[in-house]
């Protein structure tokens, strides 16, 4: 898949831009083909997620992910944002709940997703 982007829009955050990355081509095309999506926000630390109607296994699974990665975590089908530590974080690191294929990488400061509170609705989008 040639690089793409997307549009993440939540009314507290405005409309945020990320790159789909080539890491997990698998998940990637999933989430592409599932396009547009729309769900109200769950927060976990520093992490936003929801489920989305998307099915792929593990594909090159990390346990610590980067600030603004987007992550995909196949066993809620859940679609992450990830701007600062979670509940299982260690230090500095941030730790999903547990392995998540990353498909793509926020553009700009991922710490304007701190202002998105749970429940708040979440649009992505094809850019």
């Amino acid at each position: 898949m040639p690089a793409v982007r997307i549009r993440i829009m939540t009314p507290s955050a405005g409309e945020v831009y990320a790159e789909i990355t080539e890491e997990n081509p698998e998940t990637a095309g999933a989430i592409w083909d599932a396009l547009p999506l729309e769900a109200r926000a769950s927060i976990w630390g520093d992490e936003i997620y929801f489920s989305i109607p998307v099915e792929v296994g593990a594909e090159n699974p990390r346990e610590v992910v980067e600030m603004g990665d987007l992550g995909y975590w196949p066993p809620g089908n859940a679609f992450c944002i990830f701007f600062g530590p979670t509940p299982a974080s260690r230090g500095d690191e941030i730790r999903p709940t547990s392995p998540v294929n990353v498909f793509g990488k926020v553009e700009g400061d991922p710490k304007v997703f701190k202002k998105v509170r749970g429940g708040e609705r979440i649009t992505v989008e094809r850019s």
